[in-house]
């Protein structure tokens, strides 16, 4: 499982597949979160605002990410 650090949370699901590099751009975000070809947690999502918070998995393309946030920042 990869770990995604990220500055500040929470964070939009969509942002969290673009700055991964999971996708191409956040329009190709929204796309795949809107099909259900995403989950947090385990569990399919298609909010593409969805807030994602520190520990949250986001899985996608047979790629795990735990988010994690920069060190002195919550």
């Amino acid at each position: 499982m990869r770990e995604l650090e990220v500055s500040s949370v929470p964070v939009e699901l969509y942002k969290v597949l673009k700055i991964d590099g999971l996708v191409g751009s956040g329009g190709e975000a929204k796309v795949v979160i809107a099909e259900g070809r995403v989950r947090v947690n385990g569990v399919v999502e298609t909010r593409k605002r969805k807030k994602v918070v520190a520990g949250d998995v986001v899985e996608f393309g047979g790629r795990e990410t735990r988010i994690r946030v920069s060190q002195g920042r919550r």
